[in-house]
């Protein structure tokens, strides 16, 4: 029985077939054309690898008047609508994509190939921009699912630890977490829909966390306390990235990208914690808290650096980070949640104002490394962020209120809701302070 092609929802566009028009000129001599569908692509690119409409924007401008060209866009999550003008003609397009996601390799040489526009301008023609364009759009996942698996494995381990999980959650985590996102990749690779990736790795997560808990209270007669630690292996799920750089895109009143980046945050989070709701109902699991460990500080301090380093690597390799910037992402991370979680101990701050804090440290070590690196900034600071992002909060909220237990589903959710807001608000005002450009709003 032969199986029925699909057809692609999303037609391709033949970026070579519009860059024939003047096929020996330099692109500065380029027909209108030619200049504005290289603008708009350059744009699409940027805003595949999952950045924010400012940064895109500001691409687009870049290219756009070194070509002799003004251009305007409005950018959303998937698309872009944008003008080129010349002074004597305008061209508009409607760009979009078939899918998003988060990819930082991509994304650092793509902000170098407009950084070395200038150069590159002058002596290459339409066509051989297009191919280099092409080389960097072939950059797909540098790591294999397995490879995926066990960083995600790392971080939700890590991340259990630092919301007070013992040994055995842990453990358990790093199981759960590791086959649930391998599913997860495998599907994404075979370009299976959104939520049935959601649902399936989520799903497998969660049993693969209680049937090793299980297996470990039938061999060591464990308390089934440990139970607390499951939904750490679902974790890798939370979208961090487009939470933040929604905040970003709004603090730079970019309303439309601002606001599809939240809905399109807002709906993994709520396909996630139900479908984990829904498990726990089915295995009989309930969220209790941890079992309390007893530290001594200066050990608990080394292991929370410890454990914060290896989160955020964890979430940067998830991101295709190159071993070198996800490194560094994490030593931003260590420091960054590491004084988070020191001043809600030591000084009694609210979680949401020590989130503040914490983000606003890693804006500014980040804004340092990136001059002399070269990394782009948000490459290093939302994955140095994205531990702080409260999924057992939202979690417990979800499993309250289809509970009916109202007072607690709304404590948690105002306490999420709270933290959420201070991570990007940290990060804004670090870059208010070290760049001049996103400071003013001309």
């Amino acid at each position: 029985m032969t199986q029925e092609k699909i057809t692609p929802n999303h037609m391709d566009i033949y970026w070579h077939d519009y860059a024939d028009r003047t096929p020996d000129a330099p692109v500065t001599e380029a027909s209108m054309i030619e200049k504005s569908t290289l603008v708009g692509r350059i744009g699409l690119m940027l805003l595949g690898c999952g950045t924010g409409a400012w940064r895109v924007r500001s691409a687009m401008n870049t290219v756009a008047q070194k070509l002799g060209l003004t251009c305007t866009a409005n950018i959303g999550l998937m698309s872009i609508d944008y003008s080129c003008f010349d002074g004597d003609r305008s061209f508009s397009h409607s760009l979009s994509l078939n899918n998003t996601g988060v990819n930082t390799c991509k994304l650092d040489r793509l902000e170098r190939f407009v950084k070395e526009f200038d150069q590159k301008a002058g002596a290459m023609t339409t066509d051989q921009l297009h191919s280099h364009l092409d080389e960097i759009d072939r950059i797909g996942n540098q790591y294999t699912p397995a490879q995926l698996g066990l960083a995600s494995a790392l971080a939700c381990g890590a991340f259990t630890f630092l919301l007070g999980g013992g040994i055995i959650e842990i453990l358990c985590a790093f199981i759960g977490a590791g086959v649930g996102n391998y599913l997860r990749c495998k599907l994404l690779r075979k370009h299976y829909t959104l939520f049935l990736c959601i649902v399936s790795s989520v799903a497998l997560a969660c049993l693969a966390y209680t049937l090793s808990l299980r297996a470990a209270e039938a061999v060591f007669s464990l308390s089934v306390q440990h139970e607390a630690g499951y939904i750490c292996a679902m974790l890798f799920i939370i979208p961090g990235f487009p939470f933040i750089t929604s905040g970003i895109d709004l603090a730079k009143l970019d309303m439309r990208s601002g606001i599809e980046r939240l809905v399109y945050a807002l709906m993994i989070i709520v396909v996630a914690t139900v479908t984990a709701w829904i498990l726990a109902l089915a295995l009989n699991l309930k969220p209790e808290e941890f079992v309390a460990l007893s530290l001594p500080a200066g050990l608990l301090f080394a292991l929370r650096l410890l454990a914060s380093f290896c989160g955020v690597f964890g979430f940067s390799i998830m991101f295709n980070s190159p071993l070198p910037m996800a490194v560094t992402a994490g030593l931003i991370g260590a420091v960054a949640n590491t004084l988070r979680l020191e001043l809600v101990d030591l000084t009694a701050l609210p979680p949401s104002a020590a989130a503040f804090l914490g983000s606003l440290a890693a804006g500014l070590i980040a804004s340092l490394l990136t001059k002399k690196l070269g990394y782009p900034r948000i490459s290093i600071t939302v994955p140095s962020i994205v531990i702080m992002v409260p999924g057992l909060y939202l979690y417990r909220g979800v499993y309250n209120l289809g509970e009916m237990s109202l007072t607690p589903s709304a404590s948690w959710l105002a306490s999420a809701l709270l933290i959420i807001l201070s991570l990007p608000l940290g990060l804004i005002f670090a870059r208010i302070i070290t760049d001049r450009s996103f400071r003013h709003c001309t």
